[in-house]
């Protein structure tokens, strides 16, 4: 390995690590879905790495085409971003969507009270949630599984927008095996790196007592997914 690729690569680890750790849309929508649908740490995780390939890999895929087809580079980056855009309002529709739903939860799931009267003329009132009987049964739906699915759809219209430039230079080179190393240099750390947060910090999350709060996870959830897209779409993050 020539000394200017081994620097390429390093740069690629750089840029890859600290692009997901600053860009909160890589774990958020992780940690807070597995906190409102209570995944295990087996269904987080590859439901975190599934995501992570398809965000790493549309971008791999775009960049091999745009060297392969002689596209320059700035037309490229154009394309990345017009997906980022398309991936930041899919965020914030999925999050708002999400949101709403978890809001229509805690109304269902407010508790009342039903009135029986039995035989002998005595009355009585308990109190009844239908949320509480009647959803968790249907917890396992197939409706509900096509969230790791929604989540892997938005994550590869989002681009990587640093792993374009990185590939030019091995290009210029006409150097494929270099090209390959630099992808998988920054594939590896970037999902590494989206696996390591999202499971520390679901670990900490897990540990706090919501208590009252708990019923509004997953409204919570929606409105941090709304959140990073509008983040994404209005600050650039």
């Amino acid at each position: 390995m020539n000394y200017e690729l081994s620097i390429l690569i390093i740069t690629a680890i750089s840029i890859g690590f600290f692009h997901t750790l600053f860009g909160p849309d890589h774990y958020l929508p992780f940690i807070v879905m597995a906190k409102a649908r209570k995944w295990s740490i087996l269904k987080t995780s590859w439901i975190t790495v599934l995501c992570g390939l398809g965000h790493v890999g549309s971008s791999i895929v775009l960049g091999l085409l745009g060297v392969a087809f002689g596209i320059a580079i700035g037309k490229i980056e154009i394309f990345e971003s017009f997906r980022g855009n398309i991936a930041a309002w899919l965020f914030i529709a999925f999050g708002f969507g999400y949101m709403i739903y978890g809001i229509k939860r805690v109304i269902k799931n407010k508790p009342h009270h039903h009135k029986h009267i039995h035989n002998d003329g005595v009355e009585h009132k308990h109190l009844h949630s239908h949320t509480d009987e009647h959803s968790h049964i249907h917890a396992t739906e197939g409706k509900k599984n096509l969230t790791p699915w929604i989540l892997f759809t938005i994550f590869v219209f989002g681009p990587c927008e640093p792993l374009i430039p990185l590939l030019m230079y091995p290009a210029a080179k006409d150097s494929i095996s270099g090209m390959i190393l630099v992808s998988l240099a920054f594939a590896f750390v970037t999902i590494l790196t989206m696996l390591s947060v999202v499971l520390l910090a679901s670990f900490g999350v897990n540990l706090i007592p919501f208590g009252k709060i708990e019923k509004y996870t997953h409204a919570i959830a929606g409105a941090t997914i709304m959140i990073s897209g509008l983040g994404i779409q209005f600050l650039g993050l």
